[in-house]
């Protein structure tokens, strides 16, 4: 019965705990003017949740003018 509460008590205790660790999220900038080159750069979220870094690596489009660059990110 003791053996029984112990295993009970630690298999709640570990489902309880959210994994957090670090996650990188790499992004390639790139640009419809003529002449650009594409830039990588790399963004680290220090103890998240992997649910909440897939929700901030997204993919992104901005307009400027007649330019548009396109932010295509993906999580490590």
């Amino acid at each position: 019965m003791k053996k029984l509460t112990i295993l009970s008590i630690a298999f709640i205790a570990i489902s309880l705990v959210s994994c957090k660790k670090d996650y990188v999220c790499s992004c390639t900038n790139t640009s419809s003017v003529a002449g650009s080159t594409s830039t990588t750069s790399e963004v680290t979220y220090v103890g998240a949740k992997k649910s909440d870094a897939k929700r901030a690596c997204v993919k992104e489009t901005y307009t400027t003018g007649s330019a548009t660059t396109t932010k295509d990110c993906k999580l490590k």
